[in-house]
């Protein structure tokens, strides 16, 4: 029975591709991957009242519960189940008394804006990938996800991005390219960007 997965780390700004690197690297990996991602873990803004849980700041690593996520990280790298909280973007608040039950595969692939940023995150993965993308790049794919997929104006989306995700990300995320094992160009074809990142698991697990 595989117990210790091959732990892969998969940092950049956000929308510069990590979720679909991730999802085409799990299909090249001759094994079961589990695909995890930081976003669980945001604080549950479920005390504040709405207007103010939308000025938030979501770009900084004080977002997110840093203790637990460690630790959940650190039992699926033993080859043991975590009970994941479930978080609503839309409300920002963790869904009350809802979990994903996620289970240790034979590798564990992590993806998230501060993936690199904390060392007890940081010292599980074998192999560290971050993903460079130019800022108006990331804007336009930002402008596109949030509207879709998490009901935001794009008046919202722009203040946002301006006052808190640019900055975040020159302040937090572009630094911890210096923990990656390997620099990737976000602007690549996403298959490519994962075959580089599956030699480099092959190479090291061989």
């Amino acid at each position: 029975m595989f117990t210790q997965p091959f732990c892969i780390g998969i940092a950049g700004p956000s929308c510069s591709g990590k979720t679909t690197v991730a999802r085409s690297l799990a299909a090249l990996l001759p094994g079961e991957a589990t695909i995890f991602g930081l976003d669980s873990y945001y604080a549950d803004l479920s005390l504040l009242p709405y207007q103010e849980r939308k000025k938030f700041n979501f770009d900084e690593p004080a977002a997110l519960e840093d203790g637990l996520l460690a630790d959940h990280l650190a039992a699926l790298s033993r080859g043991e189940a975590i009970r994941r909280p479930v978080y609503d973007f839309p409300t920002h608040t963790r869904l009350a008394g809802r979990f994903d039950e996620v289970m240790a595969a034979e590798f564990l692939i992590v993806e998230g804006l501060f993936t690199f940023h904390w060392p007890r995150v940081r010292e599980i993965f074998h192999l560290k990938a971050f993903l460079a993308a130019p800022d108006p790049v990331c804007l336009e794919r930002r402008k596109e996800r949030d509207i879709r997929e998490r009901g935001r104006t794009i008046e919202f989306v722009l203040e946002q991005y301006n006052s808190i995700v640019r900055p975040g990300n020159e302040h937090y995320i572009e630094p911890t390219r210096m923990f990656a094992d390997l620099v990737l160009d976000g602007e690549s074809p996403t298959e490519d960007t994962a075959r580089k990142i599956y030699d480099g698991v092959m190479a090291l697990s061989s």
